[in-house]
């Protein structure tokens, strides 16, 4: 899909949503279903609460996953994601088990 087309679907895909304050955080879309949805990076997120609006690391994370990461507000709610190559991606997945 090109851009061009992205963005037209983007502009009649009234239900996707964005994190305000965070555009430097996104990373990608994800355009799988009929509602497009915006992925975001996590540490990025961290990272402008931190370094934008010098809030304490521990303070950002928790405001993060109160506020942000753990609510859902429709079909449109964003990703939020820890971004990582293959080893870093496996390395959770097995640590979780």
């Amino acid at each position: 899909m090109s851009m061009k087309e992205t963005q037209h679907l983007m502009n009649e895909n009234k239900n996707t949503m964005l994190a305000d304050g965070f555009e430097n955080a996104i990373i990608g879309l994800d355009v799988a279903n009929d509602v497009f949805r915006v992925i975001y990076d996590r540490q990025k997120m961290i990272d402008i609460l931190v370094h934008g609006d010098g809030m304490p690391i521990d303070d950002a994370i928790e405001y993060l996953e109160f506020n942000v990461w753990n609510t859902y507000v429709g079909e449109g709610t964003p990703i939020y994601a820890l971004e990582g190559g293959h080893e870093f991606i496996l390395e959770l997945i097995n640590r979780n088990k």
